[in-house]
């Protein structure tokens, strides 16, 4: 078992992890955002995650399993419809409805998903020092 195979793919985890922080903190900001540079609402932004084997990671013979890193492969819009919103006195409302556009951000939606993605990073420090800790005790060995 090769450890830097190990760290290879706890360290795509925390860059994965970190890029969905990072997504849901830029959703909760917008969560009241109405008007964009597109000029609709905002939309939630979701990262897409796929698993890459790491070459040649061979992981005991558990079931023959292969090691697999975490990889953002995009960054896509959620595809639900906007919230319209009755608020006529909106600058953004509909003249003749009063309906306003909100984005279709659930904030409690957003939370869960970043004590998820906080509880993941914490998980890969941990595999990190773990594995930091083994290659330790076997430098320890060879005294």
């Amino acid at each position: 078992m090769n450890l830097l195979r190990i760290l290879q793919v706890s360290s795509s985890g925390l860059t994965a992890e970190r890029t969905r922080l990072q997504t849901t903190t830029q959703n909760i900001a917008n969560a009241h955002t109405t008007r964009t540079e597109d000029g609709g609402p905002y939309m939630r932004k979701m990262p897409v995650f796929e698993a890459r084997e790491v070459a040649g990671a061979e992981f005991g013979d558990v079931l023959g399993a292969k090691l697999e890193a975490p990889v953002v492969m995009d960054v896509v819009e959620d595809t639900r419809d906007a919230e319209l919103v009755y608020d006529p006195s909106h600058p953004d409302a509909d003249p003749e409805t009063g309906l306003v556009a909100m984005p279709n951000v659930n904030v409690v939606e957003e939370m869960v998903d970043m004590m998820t993605a906080s509880r993941a990073y914490e998980a890969n420090v941990t595999a990190m020092s773990a594995t930091k800790n083994m290659a330790l005790k076997a430098l320890e060995i060879g005294r």
